[in-house]
Protein backbone atom coordinates (compact mmCIF):
# COMPACT_ATOMS: atom_id res chain seq x y z
CA UNK A 1 0.00 0.00 0.00
CA UNK A 2 1.44 3.36 -1.02
CA UNK A 3 1.96 6.01 1.63
CA UNK A 4 -0.26 9.08 1.27
CA UNK A 5 1.31 12.54 1.24
CA UNK A 6 -0.10 15.87 2.28
CA UNK A 7 -0.71 18.22 -0.62
CA UNK A 8 1.32 21.42 -0.51
CA UNK A 9 -1.33 23.78 -1.89
CA UNK A 10 -5.06 23.22 -1.92
CA UNK A 11 -7.45 24.83 -4.36
CA UNK A 12 -10.58 26.26 -2.74
CA UNK A 13 -13.89 24.72 -3.77
CA UNK A 14 -16.13 26.95 -5.85
CA UNK A 15 -19.21 24.90 -5.01
CA UNK A 16 -19.90 21.97 -2.70
CA UNK A 17 -23.08 19.96 -2.31
CA UNK A 18 -24.81 19.97 1.05
CA UNK A 19 -24.69 16.19 1.28
CA UNK A 20 -20.89 16.37 1.01
CA UNK A 21 -20.50 18.64 4.04
CA UNK A 22 -18.97 16.87 7.07
CA UNK A 23 -21.44 15.87 9.77
CA UNK A 24 -20.77 15.23 13.45
CA UNK A 25 -22.64 12.66 15.52
CA UNK A 26 -23.28 15.38 18.10
CA UNK A 27 -22.52 15.41 21.79
CA UNK A 28 -25.07 13.51 23.92
CA UNK A 29 -24.90 16.19 26.61
CA UNK A 30 -25.73 19.09 24.28
CA UNK A 31 -28.36 17.04 22.49
CA UNK A 32 -30.17 16.39 25.77
CA UNK A 33 -29.69 20.00 26.90
CA UNK A 34 -31.24 21.20 23.64
CA UNK A 35 -34.22 18.93 24.27
CA UNK A 36 -34.65 20.38 27.78
CA UNK A 37 -34.60 23.94 26.45
CA UNK A 38 -36.92 23.13 23.55
CA UNK A 39 -39.33 21.28 25.83
CA UNK A 40 -39.75 24.39 27.98
CA UNK A 41 -40.18 26.72 24.99
CA UNK A 42 -36.92 28.56 25.63
CA UNK A 43 -36.60 30.17 22.19
CA UNK A 44 -40.20 31.42 22.16
CA UNK A 45 -39.74 32.92 25.61
CA UNK A 46 -36.47 34.77 24.94
CA UNK A 47 -37.74 36.04 21.59
CA UNK A 48 -40.81 37.49 23.29
CA UNK A 49 -38.85 39.26 26.06
CA UNK A 50 -36.19 40.52 23.59
CA UNK A 51 -38.61 41.70 20.91
CA UNK A 52 -38.23 45.33 22.02
CA UNK A 53 -34.51 45.33 21.21
CA UNK A 54 -34.84 44.20 17.58
CA UNK A 55 -36.02 46.15 14.52
CA UNK A 56 -38.26 44.43 12.00
CA UNK A 57 -36.65 45.54 8.75
CA UNK A 58 -33.73 47.85 9.50
CA UNK A 59 -30.12 46.89 10.17
CA UNK A 60 -27.98 43.87 9.42
CA UNK A 61 -29.08 40.35 10.46
CA UNK A 62 -28.50 40.06 14.21
CA UNK A 63 -27.93 37.20 16.62
CA UNK A 64 -31.21 35.45 17.54
CA UNK A 65 -31.84 35.76 21.29
CA UNK A 66 -31.87 31.99 21.74
CA UNK A 67 -28.42 31.73 20.12
CA UNK A 68 -27.03 34.58 22.23
CA UNK A 69 -28.10 33.07 25.55
CA UNK A 70 -26.98 29.59 24.48
CA UNK A 71 -23.52 30.94 23.68
CA UNK A 72 -23.22 32.45 27.16
CA UNK A 73 -24.29 29.09 28.62
CA UNK A 74 -21.53 27.43 26.61
CA UNK A 75 -19.12 29.61 28.58
CA UNK A 76 -20.18 27.80 31.76
CA UNK A 77 -20.24 24.27 30.35
CA UNK A 78 -16.87 24.65 28.57
CA UNK A 79 -15.16 26.73 31.27
CA UNK A 80 -14.54 29.76 29.01
CA UNK A 81 -14.07 33.14 30.65
CA UNK A 82 -14.13 35.54 27.68
CA UNK A 83 -16.69 36.11 24.96
CA UNK A 84 -13.87 35.93 22.40
CA UNK A 85 -13.09 32.40 23.60
CA UNK A 86 -16.78 31.43 23.50
CA UNK A 87 -17.13 32.66 19.90
CA UNK A 88 -13.98 30.80 18.82
CA UNK A 89 -15.10 27.56 20.50
CA UNK A 90 -18.55 27.70 18.92
CA UNK A 91 -17.06 28.30 15.46
CA UNK A 92 -14.59 25.43 15.87
CA UNK A 93 -16.88 22.73 17.31
CA UNK A 94 -19.35 20.80 15.15
CA UNK A 95 -21.41 19.68 18.14
CA UNK A 96 -21.71 23.26 19.43
CA UNK A 97 -22.75 24.38 15.96
CA UNK A 98 -25.52 21.80 16.12
CA UNK A 99 -26.48 23.01 19.62
CA UNK A 100 -26.74 26.59 18.32
CA UNK A 101 -28.51 25.52 15.13
CA UNK A 102 -25.79 26.64 12.68
CA UNK A 103 -24.86 24.58 9.63
CA UNK A 104 -21.37 24.56 8.16
CA UNK A 105 -22.34 26.97 5.40
CA UNK A 106 -23.24 29.64 8.02
CA UNK A 107 -20.75 31.60 10.08
CA UNK A 108 -21.32 31.55 13.83
CA UNK A 109 -21.60 34.93 15.60
CA UNK A 110 -18.40 36.88 16.12
CA UNK A 111 -17.34 37.92 19.61
CA UNK A 112 -17.94 41.59 18.79
CA UNK A 113 -21.55 40.79 17.90
CA UNK A 114 -21.97 38.89 21.17
CA UNK A 115 -20.55 41.82 23.15
CA UNK A 116 -22.75 44.34 21.35
CA UNK A 117 -25.84 42.20 21.92
CA UNK A 118 -25.00 41.95 25.61
CA UNK A 119 -24.71 45.72 25.91
CA UNK A 120 -28.02 46.33 24.10
CA UNK A 121 -30.10 43.78 26.02
CA UNK A 122 -31.01 45.16 29.44
CA UNK A 123 -30.04 43.60 32.75
CA UNK A 124 -33.71 43.02 33.60
CA UNK A 125 -34.05 40.75 30.55
CA UNK A 126 -31.12 38.63 31.72
CA UNK A 127 -32.81 38.38 35.10
CA UNK A 128 -36.01 37.19 33.42
CA UNK A 129 -34.05 34.43 31.66
CA UNK A 130 -32.53 33.43 34.99
CA UNK A 131 -36.01 33.32 36.57
CA UNK A 132 -37.27 31.19 33.64
CA UNK A 133 -34.65 28.55 34.43
CA UNK A 134 -35.76 28.59 38.07
CA UNK A 135 -39.31 27.84 36.93
CA UNK A 136 -38.02 24.87 34.93
CA UNK A 137 -36.23 23.65 38.08
CA UNK A 138 -39.49 23.95 39.99
CA UNK A 139 -41.26 21.81 37.38
CA UNK A 140 -38.55 19.17 37.81
CA UNK A 141 -38.97 19.38 41.62
CA UNK A 142 -35.40 20.61 42.03
CA UNK A 143 -36.30 23.77 43.94
CA UNK A 144 -37.65 23.94 47.50
CA UNK A 145 -37.12 27.52 48.67
CA UNK A 146 -37.56 26.92 52.39
CA UNK A 147 -33.92 27.17 53.54
CA UNK A 148 -31.57 29.58 51.75
CA UNK A 149 -27.82 29.83 52.29
CA UNK A 150 -26.00 33.08 51.50
CA UNK A 151 -22.28 33.55 50.95
CA UNK A 152 -19.98 35.80 48.91
CA UNK A 153 -16.65 35.64 47.11
CA UNK A 154 -14.34 38.07 45.33
CA UNK A 155 -13.78 38.24 41.56
CA UNK A 156 -10.64 39.74 40.09
CA UNK A 157 -11.59 42.84 38.11
CA UNK A 158 -10.48 43.73 34.60
CA UNK A 159 -8.44 46.60 36.03
CA UNK A 160 -4.78 46.92 37.01
CA UNK A 161 -3.92 48.15 40.47
CA UNK A 162 -1.03 50.24 39.10
CA UNK A 163 -3.51 52.33 37.04
CA UNK A 164 -5.51 53.74 39.96
CA UNK A 165 -5.87 57.53 40.33
CA UNK A 166 -6.80 59.90 43.13
CA UNK A 167 -10.53 60.58 43.32
CA UNK A 168 -10.24 64.31 43.99
CA UNK A 169 -7.34 65.22 41.69
CA UNK A 170 -7.05 62.41 39.13
CA UNK A 171 -3.26 62.10 39.58
CA UNK A 172 -1.66 58.67 39.32
CA UNK A 173 -0.06 56.78 42.18
CA UNK A 174 3.43 57.58 40.87
CA UNK A 175 2.65 61.28 40.62
CA UNK A 176 1.16 61.29 44.11
CA UNK A 177 4.27 59.69 45.63
CA UNK A 178 6.53 62.09 43.74
CA UNK A 179 4.61 65.06 45.16
CA UNK A 180 4.98 63.64 48.68
CA UNK A 181 8.72 63.19 48.19
CA UNK A 182 9.16 66.74 46.93
CA UNK A 183 7.13 68.06 49.86
CA UNK A 184 9.41 66.17 52.26
CA UNK A 185 12.53 67.90 50.85
CA UNK A 186 13.72 65.48 48.14
CA UNK A 187 14.11 67.55 44.96
CA UNK A 188 14.73 64.69 42.52
CA UNK A 189 13.30 61.56 44.13
CA UNK A 190 14.52 58.18 42.92
CA UNK A 191 12.55 54.95 42.83
CA UNK A 192 14.13 53.88 46.13
CA UNK A 193 13.02 57.14 47.76
CA UNK A 194 9.45 56.66 46.59
CA UNK A 195 9.42 53.08 47.86
CA UNK A 196 10.73 54.18 51.26
CA UNK A 197 8.08 56.90 51.56
CA UNK A 198 5.30 54.52 50.54
CA UNK A 199 6.43 51.63 52.76
CA UNK A 200 5.21 52.92 56.12
CA UNK A 201 2.43 55.19 54.92
CA UNK A 202 -0.92 54.35 56.53
CA UNK A 203 -4.12 54.03 54.53
CA UNK A 204 -2.31 53.92 51.19
CA UNK A 205 -4.85 51.50 49.69
CA UNK A 206 -8.02 53.24 50.79
CA UNK A 207 -10.98 53.03 48.41
CA UNK A 208 -12.10 56.43 49.68
CA UNK A 209 -9.05 58.03 48.07
CA UNK A 210 -8.39 55.87 45.01
CA UNK A 211 -10.39 54.57 42.05
CA UNK A 212 -9.75 53.03 38.65
CA UNK A 213 -10.38 55.49 35.80
CA UNK A 214 -11.88 52.87 33.44
CA UNK A 215 -13.81 50.76 35.98
CA UNK A 216 -15.10 52.92 38.85
CA UNK A 217 -17.06 49.97 40.27
CA UNK A 218 -13.86 48.01 41.00
CA UNK A 219 -12.49 48.20 44.52
CA UNK A 220 -9.12 47.49 46.12
CA UNK A 221 -9.56 44.25 48.05
CA UNK A 222 -7.68 41.22 49.31
CA UNK A 223 -8.38 38.06 47.33
CA UNK A 224 -8.89 34.56 48.71
CA UNK A 225 -5.23 33.71 48.14
CA UNK A 226 -4.01 36.75 50.09
CA UNK A 227 -3.06 38.94 47.10
CA UNK A 228 -4.37 42.49 46.71
CA UNK A 229 -6.20 43.32 43.48
CA UNK A 230 -8.97 45.43 42.06
CA UNK A 231 -12.00 43.23 42.65
CA UNK A 232 -15.77 42.84 42.69
CA UNK A 233 -17.93 40.97 45.17
CA UNK A 234 -20.32 38.26 43.94
CA UNK A 235 -22.94 37.02 46.40
CA UNK A 236 -25.05 33.87 45.98
CA UNK A 237 -28.32 32.77 47.54
CA UNK A 238 -28.55 28.98 47.25
CA UNK A 239 -31.31 26.49 48.05
CA UNK A 240 -29.76 24.35 50.78
CA UNK A 241 -31.84 21.28 49.90
CA UNK A 242 -31.14 21.07 46.17
CA UNK A 243 -28.11 23.31 45.54
CA UNK A 244 -30.00 25.53 43.07
CA UNK A 245 -28.78 29.13 42.84
CA UNK A 246 -31.78 31.31 43.68
CA UNK A 247 -30.14 34.75 43.31
CA UNK A 248 -26.85 36.32 42.22
CA UNK A 249 -25.76 39.90 42.90
CA UNK A 250 -22.55 41.83 42.17
CA UNK A 251 -21.59 44.56 44.63
CA UNK A 252 -18.58 46.52 45.80
CA UNK A 253 -15.73 44.39 47.12
CA UNK A 254 -15.25 46.80 50.04
CA UNK A 255 -18.80 46.33 51.36
CA UNK A 256 -19.40 44.09 54.35
CA UNK A 257 -21.58 41.00 54.30
CA UNK A 258 -24.12 42.55 56.66
CA UNK A 259 -24.61 45.36 54.12
CA UNK A 260 -24.90 43.31 50.93
CA UNK A 261 -27.13 40.65 52.49
CA UNK A 262 -30.34 42.63 52.06
CA UNK A 263 -30.05 43.14 48.30
CA UNK A 264 -29.34 39.45 47.70
CA UNK A 265 -32.16 38.37 49.99
CA UNK A 266 -34.60 40.73 48.26
CA UNK A 267 -33.59 39.34 44.86
CA UNK A 268 -34.03 35.77 46.11
CA UNK A 269 -37.47 36.54 47.55
CA UNK A 270 -38.59 38.13 44.28
CA UNK A 271 -37.40 35.17 42.21
CA UNK A 272 -39.06 32.65 44.53
CA UNK A 273 -42.27 34.69 44.33
CA UNK A 274 -42.28 34.45 40.52
CA UNK A 275 -41.65 30.72 40.72
CA UNK A 276 -44.53 30.27 43.17
CA UNK A 277 -46.89 32.26 40.95
CA UNK A 278 -45.94 30.20 37.89
CA UNK A 279 -46.46 26.97 39.86
CA UNK A 280 -49.95 28.07 40.91
CA UNK A 281 -50.83 28.89 37.29
CA UNK A 282 -49.78 25.38 36.25
CA UNK A 283 -51.85 23.89 39.04
CA UNK A 284 -48.72 22.58 40.72
CA UNK A 285 -48.00 23.04 44.38
CA UNK A 286 -45.71 26.08 44.82
CA UNK A 287 -42.32 25.84 46.55
CA UNK A 288 -42.31 26.45 50.26
CA UNK A 289 -42.06 30.02 51.51
CA UNK A 290 -38.63 31.26 52.53
CA UNK A 291 -38.41 30.46 56.23
CA UNK A 292 -34.73 29.96 57.10
CA UNK A 293 -31.45 31.62 56.17
CA UNK A 294 -27.97 30.19 56.73
CA UNK A 295 -24.76 32.22 56.79
CA UNK A 296 -21.24 32.40 58.15
CA UNK A 297 -19.75 34.71 60.80
CA UNK A 298 -19.57 37.64 58.42
CA UNK A 299 -23.38 37.93 58.36
CA UNK A 300 -23.83 37.81 62.14
CA UNK A 301 -24.80 41.13 63.71
CA UNK A 302 -27.46 42.45 66.07
CA UNK A 303 -29.19 44.44 63.34
CA UNK A 304 -29.20 41.56 60.85
CA UNK A 305 -30.67 39.07 63.32
CA UNK A 306 -33.28 41.59 64.48
CA UNK A 307 -34.34 42.39 60.91
CA UNK A 308 -34.61 38.70 60.01
CA UNK A 309 -36.76 38.10 63.10
CA UNK A 310 -39.08 40.95 62.08
CA UNK A 311 -39.46 39.30 58.66
CA UNK A 312 -40.28 36.00 60.41
CA UNK A 313 -37.17 34.28 59.02
CA UNK A 314 -35.23 31.93 61.27
CA UNK A 315 -31.47 32.49 61.18
CA UNK A 316 -28.65 29.98 61.42
CA UNK A 317 -25.65 32.32 61.50
CA UNK A 318 -22.28 31.25 62.85
CA UNK A 319 -21.50 33.47 65.83
CA UNK A 320 -18.02 35.00 66.16
CA UNK A 321 -16.34 35.06 69.57
CA UNK A 322 -17.02 38.56 70.86
CA UNK A 323 -16.43 37.78 74.53
CA UNK A 324 -18.75 38.94 77.28
CA UNK A 325 -21.27 41.41 75.90
CA UNK A 326 -23.19 44.26 77.47
CA UNK A 327 -26.91 43.97 76.67
CA UNK A 328 -28.07 47.05 78.58
CA UNK A 329 -30.88 48.68 76.59
CA UNK A 330 -30.74 45.95 73.92
CA UNK A 331 -33.35 43.48 75.07
CA UNK A 332 -34.66 42.63 71.59
CA UNK A 333 -31.15 42.16 70.19
CA UNK A 334 -30.29 39.89 73.10
CA UNK A 335 -33.32 37.69 72.44
CA UNK A 336 -32.59 37.21 68.76
CA UNK A 337 -28.87 36.58 69.34
CA UNK A 338 -29.55 33.98 72.02
CA UNK A 339 -32.25 32.34 69.87
CA UNK A 340 -29.80 32.09 66.95
CA UNK A 341 -27.19 30.62 69.31
CA UNK A 342 -29.60 27.93 70.48
CA UNK A 343 -30.50 27.02 66.92
CA UNK A 344 -26.93 26.63 65.64
CA UNK A 345 -26.07 24.44 68.64
CA UNK A 346 -29.01 22.10 67.96
CA UNK A 347 -29.01 19.03 65.75
CA UNK A 348 -30.50 20.79 62.71
CA UNK A 349 -28.23 23.79 63.17
CA UNK A 350 -25.10 21.63 63.17
CA UNK A 351 -26.35 19.79 60.11
CA UNK A 352 -26.93 23.07 58.25
CA UNK A 353 -23.51 24.39 59.29
CA UNK A 354 -21.84 21.30 57.81
CA UNK A 355 -23.96 21.50 54.69
CA UNK A 356 -23.31 25.22 54.21
CA UNK A 357 -19.65 24.74 53.37
CA UNK A 358 -20.52 21.93 50.98
CA UNK A 359 -23.45 23.43 49.07
CA UNK A 360 -22.42 27.09 48.92
CA UNK A 361 -18.75 26.50 48.12
CA UNK A 362 -19.74 24.09 45.35
CA UNK A 363 -21.55 26.87 43.48
CA UNK A 364 -18.43 29.07 43.70
CA UNK A 365 -16.23 26.23 42.46
CA UNK A 366 -18.52 25.44 39.53
CA UNK A 367 -19.04 29.04 38.43
CA UNK A 368 -15.66 30.63 39.09
CA UNK A 369 -13.07 27.86 39.10
CA UNK A 370 -14.15 25.22 36.55
CA UNK A 371 -16.59 27.74 35.06
CA UNK A 372 -13.75 30.16 34.35
CA UNK A 373 -15.20 33.37 35.79
CA UNK A 374 -12.82 33.96 38.71
CA UNK A 375 -11.29 36.80 36.67
CA UNK A 376 -13.83 38.85 34.75
CA UNK A 377 -13.12 40.45 31.37
CA UNK A 378 -15.93 42.99 31.63
CA UNK A 379 -16.22 46.31 33.43
CA UNK A 380 -19.12 47.69 35.39
CA UNK A 381 -21.40 45.79 37.74
CA UNK A 382 -24.22 45.71 35.19
CA UNK A 383 -22.15 44.03 32.47
CA UNK A 384 -20.60 41.56 34.90
CA UNK A 385 -23.97 40.66 36.40
CA UNK A 386 -25.40 39.90 32.94
CA UNK A 387 -22.72 37.27 32.40
CA UNK A 388 -23.05 35.87 35.92
CA UNK A 389 -26.84 35.54 35.68
CA UNK A 390 -26.64 33.37 32.54
CA UNK A 391 -23.64 31.55 34.02
CA UNK A 392 -25.75 30.75 37.10
CA UNK A 393 -28.71 29.79 34.90
CA UNK A 394 -26.47 27.27 33.14
CA UNK A 395 -25.36 26.01 36.55
CA UNK A 396 -29.01 25.45 37.48
CA UNK A 397 -29.62 23.64 34.19
CA UNK A 398 -26.73 21.34 35.10
CA UNK A 399 -28.85 20.11 38.04
CA UNK A 400 -31.44 18.89 35.52
CA UNK A 401 -28.71 17.33 33.38
CA UNK A 402 -27.29 15.58 36.42
CA UNK A 403 -30.73 14.17 37.12
CA UNK A 404 -31.16 13.02 33.50
CA UNK A 405 -27.65 11.94 32.49
CA UNK A 406 -25.88 11.62 35.84
CA UNK A 407 -23.49 14.47 34.99
CA UNK A 408 -23.89 18.24 34.94
CA UNK A 409 -21.26 19.17 32.32
CA UNK A 410 -19.86 17.63 29.12
CA UNK A 411 -16.50 17.14 30.81
CA UNK A 412 -18.17 15.41 33.75
CA UNK A 413 -20.05 13.11 31.40
CA UNK A 414 -16.82 12.25 29.58
CA UNK A 415 -15.08 11.48 32.89
CA UNK A 416 -18.01 9.33 33.98
CA UNK A 417 -17.80 7.32 30.75
CA UNK A 418 -14.04 6.85 31.21
CA UNK A 419 -14.50 5.75 34.82
CA UNK A 420 -17.20 3.29 33.77
CA UNK A 421 -14.99 1.85 31.03
CA UNK A 422 -12.08 1.46 33.44
CA UNK A 423 -14.25 -0.33 35.96
CA UNK A 424 -15.65 -2.60 33.26
CA UNK A 425 -12.23 -3.62 31.97
CA UNK A 426 -10.91 -4.04 35.52
CA UNK A 427 -13.83 -6.37 36.22
CA UNK A 428 -13.18 -8.30 32.99
CA UNK A 429 -9.51 -8.68 33.89
CA UNK A 430 -10.41 -9.84 37.38
CA UNK A 431 -12.92 -12.37 36.06
CA UNK A 432 -10.55 -13.69 33.41
CA UNK A 433 -7.75 -13.93 35.94
CA UNK A 434 -10.04 -15.81 38.31
CA UNK A 435 -11.09 -18.16 35.51
CA UNK A 436 -7.48 -18.86 34.58
CA UNK A 437 -6.45 -19.75 38.13
CA UNK A 438 -9.68 -21.00 39.73
CA UNK A 439 -12.31 -21.99 37.14
CA UNK A 440 -14.50 -23.44 39.89
CA UNK A 441 -14.92 -19.97 41.42
CA UNK A 442 -16.25 -18.61 38.11
CA UNK A 443 -18.37 -21.53 36.86
CA UNK A 444 -19.03 -23.53 40.01
CA UNK A 445 -17.67 -26.88 41.12
CA UNK A 446 -20.08 -28.95 39.02
CA UNK A 447 -18.73 -27.40 35.78
CA UNK A 448 -15.05 -28.04 36.52
CA UNK A 449 -13.48 -31.36 35.59
CA UNK A 450 -10.04 -32.77 35.23
CA UNK A 451 -7.00 -31.67 37.22
CA UNK A 452 -8.40 -28.20 38.00
CA UNK A 453 -11.32 -29.63 39.96
CA UNK A 454 -10.82 -29.73 43.74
Amino acid sequence: MAMGKRAGERQQWLWIAGKDLPKAPGHPFYKRLGQVLAGGGFDRFVESVCQQYYAEVMGRPSIPPGVYFRMLMVGYFEGLDSERGIAWRCADSLCLREFLGYALNRATPDHSSVSRTRRLIALETHQEVFAWVLKVLSEEELLRGKTIGIDATTLEANAALRSIVRRESGESYQEFLTALAVASGIETPRREDLARIDRDRKGKGSNKDWEHPHDPDARIAKMKDGRTHMAHKAEHAVDMETGAIVAVTVQGADQGDTTTLYETLAEASENLGEVAQAAEERGQGPPQRLQEIVGDKGYHSNDTLRDMAEMEIRTYMSEPDRGRRNWKGKGQERRVVYANRRRIRGRRGKELMRKRGEVLERTFAHMYETGGMRRVHLRGHGNILKRLLIHAAAGNLSLIMRKVLGSGTPRGLRRAVVRGARRYFALVRAVLGCAAHRPDQLLGRDWCFGPNRR
